[in-house]
């Protein structure tokens, strides 16, 4: 019996689109290689979701690559890509709908210390019964310990399935190793109150 979902948050609550951020600034050719090389591809944002590094000094650390014309941009990049949030349609019902039918609701993501800020602002995310970020931990997926950790939280540990639902066919499949039925995001589509589609509303990836 499925106790607990756990969902991750980009690009399955919100959408992070690297290319729409880089579009919204106003970039392209040359200077959007380099911003997409230095901010999102960088190691510095890595070590943001390890907690590592602060945006601060992220961002600093990134402008020492980039020319000075760019470093305003950068900075807008790591500061401001989540606003506005971008909701994914149907995720807000989805949790709630799951809640009302009595699952445990648990969040576990790559991101930096920041994530609490704009947490509250993320469609949904009152419904959630727990969080488990990945820079609070110094812990990212697809690392086993992270899940681990995750299910001792959520008390989940006893649950005889949880569900998975990620962005990635990598975390997913670490996910599933690691006890749960692991499920990658597709869309979801509403039925009736308190029912699901079937199958249940992520494509199994195992």
């Amino acid at each position: 019996m499925i106790k607990n979902v756990i969902f991750d948050m980009g690009n399955v609550l919100l959408r992070f689109d690297r290319d729409y951020f880089l579009d919204a600034v106003g970039v392209q050719g040359a200077d959007r290689k380099l911003l997409l090389n230095n901010v999102y591809l960088s190691l510095e944002w890595a070590k943001m979701d390890r907690g590592s590094m602060t945006e601060a000094e992220a961002a600093e650390s990134m402008c020492r690559r980039l020319p000075q014309r760019l470093h305003e941009t950068a900075h807008l990049l790591v500061d401001r890509w989540d606003r506005p949030i971008l909701p994914i349609a149907g995720m807000e019902q989805l949790v709630s709908d799951l809640k009302k039918t009595g699952y445990g609701v648990y969040l576990l993501s790559n991101a930096s210390y920041r994530q609490h800020e704009y947490w509250p602002r993320v469609p949904g995310s009152q419904y959630f019964d727990g969080t488990l970020i990945s820079a609070d931990v110094k812990l990212v997926k697809p690392e086993a310990e992270i899940y681990r950790l995750l299910y001792k939280i959520s008390k989940a540990r006893n649950a005889p399935v949880c569900r998975a639902s990620s962005s990635t066919a990598t975390r997913t499949s670490c996910a599933g190793k690691c006890r749960p039925s692991a499920f990658r995001f597709r869309k979801y589509e509403r039925t009736a109150p308190g029912k699901f589609p079937e199958p249940f509303p992520f494509q199994d990836t195992m």
